[in-house]
């Protein structure tokens, strides 16, 4: 049977008072045989996610909202240090998604971590990006080092800060034994994030940054010099809920989300390494 409201017979300049609002709801339910309780829902997941994984976690959450009517998903991305001090500092969220297990101990240690466990779910390698006209003339790596190179990186707290000077320490080997410092002569900027070291080398205020992988497929307009495995760092991302979390169960669906082939593939999509976790 269908449900239709009467139309009242005169007008009213007043709205009517949310009392007769809900008692006009409950008697259509009523009538239509469905119960309030039938009604969806609502509930909003908040995630706490590196930077980096912006644009997979974006698709992600839409994806997560389709299997969970009534669920709308928010994010906070920043860089994974930024993260943990505004979790440290009572800052509320449902999950949080790191780019360094650093930061997750940093959380388990002071048991904001639910039941002091998190799991791996992708890891990542790093590039060198440069401007689609290349002013620079970066050809390899080893031009990183010349003099006058404009050079952008993420600070050395950021997680992918850390791993780029890691992986400059390892190419001493390969192009003599002051590289690394060479190329930090070169630094005009170190960004709090990886998405801004895209950003100025988009704008063409560097000639080159070190970023993850999946920033670089998030931004195809620029070029990229590999770095080859055996100097690359890889970058192990955890995954967890958060003690605290508002809505501890569906956090923990997200969190089977990701990790699920469905989460893995769109991740990958994005240029990420699926990892195999055990939930």
């Amino acid at each position: 049977m269908r449900c239709t409201p009467q139309p009242h017979k005169h007008k009213s300049t007043f709205a009517p008072s949310r009392l007769r609002v809900a008692a006009l709801v409950f008697t259509c339910l009523a009538a239509c045989g469905s119960s309030p309780t039938s009604i969806i829902q609502t509930q909003t997941l908040t995630v706490f996610a590196a930077a980096s994984l912006l644009d997979a976690f974006t698709e992600i959450g839409k994806s997560f909202e389709t299997v969970r009517p009534g669920v709308t998903a928010i994010f906070n991305f920043d860089g994974s240090q930024s993260l943990r001090t505004q979790i440290e500092q009572g800052a509320i969220a449902d999950v949080f998604a790191s780019a360094h297990q650093k930061e997750m101990d940093a959380l388990i240690t002071q048991s904001l971590i639910a039941d002091n466990k998190s799991h791996t779910f992708i890891t990542n390698q790093l590039v060198v990006i440069l401007p689609p006209q290349n002013p620079a003339n970066i050809q390899s790596l080893a031009d990183l080092a010349h003099p006058g190179i404009l050079l952008v990186l993420a600070s050395e707290d950021v997680p992918v800060g850390a791993y780029s000077r890691e992986t400059l320490e390892k190419l001493n080997t390969q192009f003599g034994a002051d590289y690394k410092d060479k190329v930090l002569a070169n630094v005009v900027s170190s960004e709090d994030n990886v998405k801004q070291i895209v950003a100025k080398v988009q704008l063409g205020e560097a000639d080159a940054g070190i970023v993850y992988a999946s920033d670089a497929v998030a931004a195809p307009d620029l070029r990229t010099v590999a770095i080859p495995p055996d100097y690359n760092a890889v970058a192990e991302y955890p995954i967890a809920v958060l003690a605290n979390a508002p809505h501890p169960d569906l956090a923990a669906e997200f969190v089977a989300y990701v990790i699920s082939a469905e989460g893995q593939s769109i991740l990958e999509k994005w240029g990420f390494t699926p990892a195999l976790p055990s939930p």
